[in-house]
């Protein structure tokens, strides 16, 4: 069912922000170093987070984290901080 929160669905949203996540690394405009930092140890929390709450069993509490995660990479993009093309896994101006 699209309206519940399945191991499956964690799974594949994790795995895109973690690639998400590699490729802001990997894209840091020259100067926004000190930003992307703390844009990427907020993902990287949020990221832990997740694994803590499925772990528990609290797969809402999961999700959200990892949709938080990837929150936090979209906002880089979009103060350009990051400098990514990817429309599908990121939020392009």
């Amino acid at each position: 069912m699209q309206n519940k929160i399945t191991k499956e669905k964690i799974k594949k949203y994790k795995e895109t922000t973690k690639r998400a996540l590699k490729m802001a690394k990997e894209s840091v405009l020259m100067g926004k170093e000190k930003e992307a930092d703390e844009i990427i140890t907020m993902v990287e929390n949020y990221l832990a987070d997740s694994v803590y709450f499925e772990k528990k069993g609290n797969f809402v509490d999961c999700f959200a984290a990892i949709n938080y995660a990837h929150g936090w990479l979209d906002a880089g993009v979009r103060l350009d901080i990051f400098d990514v093309e990817d429309s599908k896994l990121f939020t392009i101006k």
